[in-house]
């Protein structure tokens, strides 16, 4: 069984649904859920929000954090889970926001992404350093780690 699978049979198991909030990955994470057979009784929504606006607007990250931290930050991506939570009915959401490169800065380097997971208990958050290892594979990366940190959060 595939690592997407995995992820919705244990969101079945535990009666949950995901959501998912994406700005790096475009709506890869919920490309890969939904690409099973099946899926939507376990994936509820996905939200890609690119833009910063669009992370305000849709998932309601305060303009303040963004500014203060900036788009690539835990603090970003913990208001990104916490909104795709409140604006579903799932369970479980997780977020990224990273730079998929090409590109970086010596303060946000390509390939940092940045992962938070809510749940009704609350919301944590990582960073990941993948490195300058290419737009394509960074983003594959990022969806690989986000299941399997979804994986390990709902068994």
């Amino acid at each position: 069984m595939s690592q997407a699978a995995d992820v919705l049979q244990a969101a079945r198991d535990r009666g949950l649904s995901i959501a998912t909030a994406e700005s790096c990955t475009g709506g890869l994470i919920a490309g890969a859920l939904t690409e099973i057979p099946g899926s939507s009784d376990a994936f509820d929504r996905g939200f890609v929000t690119y833009s910063n606006s669009a992370k305000q607007q849709m998932l309601g990250v305060h303009a303040e954090t963004i500014h203060e931290f900036g788009a690539v930050s835990e603090q970003v991506a913990a208001q990104m889970a916490a909104g795709a939570l409140r604006n579903s009915d799932a369970g479980i959401a997780v977020a990224v926001t990273g730079i998929a490169g090409p590109g970086g800065s010596e303060h946000k380097p390509e390939g940092r992404v940045c992962f938070g997971m809510a749940q009704a208990y609350g919301t944590t958050t990582e960073t990941v350093e993948f490195g300058a290892i290419g737009r394509h594979r960074v983003r594959a990366a990022t969806v690989e780690h986000a299941l399997q940190l979804l994986l390990t959060a709902l068994r």
